[in-house]
């Protein structure tokens, strides 16, 4: 993976762990809330330990945004309505990501935020 697409899916998944820490941790939130930031926090782990490990190889990281999207979407299923939508939302952001497309790669970026401010939301 060429520095700059790297830099960027470091970011992507940076962002996400930082904003859904906050997002369903807050005290009050239900627990259904408190979980799904546990889990989502936990799947962009998982991203982000395949993207340092795909330094060599340019598709591992699409694969692995694509399994992530594979995993947010399997989440979603266990809630409803606006949380589900919000986490669905999180996982079009990831199965978009495409390794030769650097341009759609930082609008993804900017679609975390969008996704996160849903989740937290649908969790307030």
């Amino acid at each position: 993976m060429n520095t700059p697409s790297r830099r960027i899916a470091v970011a992507i998944a940076t962002l996400t762990l930082a904003g859904l820490t906050t997002a369903c941790g807050a005290i009050g939130n239900a627990v259904d809330c408190n979980e799904v930031g546990k889990e989502v926090t936990k799947i962009t782990a998982e991203l982000q330990t395949s993207v340092a490990s795909a330094a060599t190889d340019p598709k591992a990281f699409e694969k692995a945004s694509q399994e992530t999207a594979g995993k947010l979407k399997t989440l979603a299923g266990k809630y409803d309505g606006d949380l589900a939508g919000a986490i669905n939302d999180l996982a079009s952001v990831f199965e978009g990501i495409k390794i030769d497309d650097p341009s759609g790669m930082t609008q993804s970026m900017s679609k975390i935020q969008s996704a996160q401010t849903k989740i937290q939301s649908a969790c307030g």
